[in-house]
């Protein structure tokens, strides 16, 4: 990292950072190119690893570039805000920020599901115990990507 002044190595931290965050970008391998896809997610971390979860149709890209190529991409960001200067080079930009690696797999076991979507829905209501009827989480795609290496930034 070329600014380590600003890598952020406590891990409570970087769990706190990503519970800020509102969207994870997923960069999936598309042939010979990449196609990056901005998602809601839920988030857990146990015994220092960390697990994000996502939910989709159960057809489409994603799905079909997830299954074809499982090693993922992703970044999540916050606290953006702009510092003004008396020049140019005075203004800077300040930000948290979580990019990593990770294995994504679409999850079938119907109460991993549910308990993912549980995770989604706490993430952006701050309510958890919701009533996730069997249709409804079958309905549903949920992908598990298990982190396997990240990095956290911080300008505060």
């Amino acid at each position: 990292m070329r600014r380590s002044d600003r890598e952020v190595k406590d891990s409570a931290r970087i769990d706190e950072i990503i519970r800020m965050c509102d969207c994870c970008r997923l960069g999936l391998v598309d042939g010979d190119g990449v196609y990056i896809v901005p998602l809601n997610f839920g988030f857990k971390s146990e015994n220092g690893r960390r697990t994000l979860y996502f939910h989709g149709a159960k057809e489409g890209k994603k799905i079909e570039v997830i299954k074809a190529h499982p090693f993922v991409g992703f970044e999540l960001d916050t606290n953006h805000a702009v510092t003004a200067g008396e020049k140019a080079c005075d203004y800077s930009f300040l930000y948290s920020s979580v990019i990593g690696k990770g294995v994504g797999a679409v999850v079938e076991d119907i109460e991993e599901k549910r308990a993912a979507l549980q995770l989604i829905m706490e993430h952006y209501s701050g309510k958890g115990n919701w009533s996730l009827p069997d249709e409804a989480v079958e309905g549903v795609a949920v992908i598990r990507l298990e982190v396997v290496e990240l990095s956290c930034k911080e300008h505060a």
